[in-house]
C-alpha cells in the first residue's frame, strides 16, 4: 500500500510549487530523516534516547503534515523503549512510504 496522505502532499506542493526537482528532494529528505530517527529509536539504550527519537519524529511529522506517523510517534513517546510493535508499525511506514 503507498502512502497516501494529502495534507502531506499539500505541504510538499506549497513548499516546491511548479518544481518538480525541489519536490523530490524534500520528499526524500522527510524520507531519510524520518528512517534516521527510526534507525535511532531502534538503537536506543535508554528511556531518554527513546523518547528524544520519538519527539523528533513528531517534530518532522508535524511539520509535513504527516498525520499517520504523528499518531505512530504519539505511540512510541507513550510505549516502552524498544517495543517490536511499535517499530515495526514505523517499518511498516516507511515501506509504505516508498511504494
Amino acid at each position: 500500500m503507498a502512502f497516501e496522505n494529502a495534507p502531506f502532499s499539500a505541504t510538499l506542493a506549497a513548499a516546491a510549487g511548479e518544481d518538480a526537482a525541489l519536490h523530490a528532494e524534500l520528499r526524500k529528505a522527510f524520507r531519510e530523516s524520518v528512517a534516521q530517527q527510526i534507525d535511532l529509536l531502534r538503537r536506543a539504550r535508554c528511556d531518554g534516547n527513546w523518547l528524544i527519537a520519538a519527539q523528533r519524529i513528531k517534530g518532522l511529522a508535524a511539520s509535513f503534515h504527516a498525520e499517520p506517523l504523528m499518531v505512530l510517534a504519539e505511540e512510541a513517546i507513550e510505549c516502552a523503549p524498544g517495543d517490536p510493535v511499535t517499530l515495526r508499525r514505523l517499518d511498516t511506514f516507511l515501506k509504505d512510504f516508498d511504494s
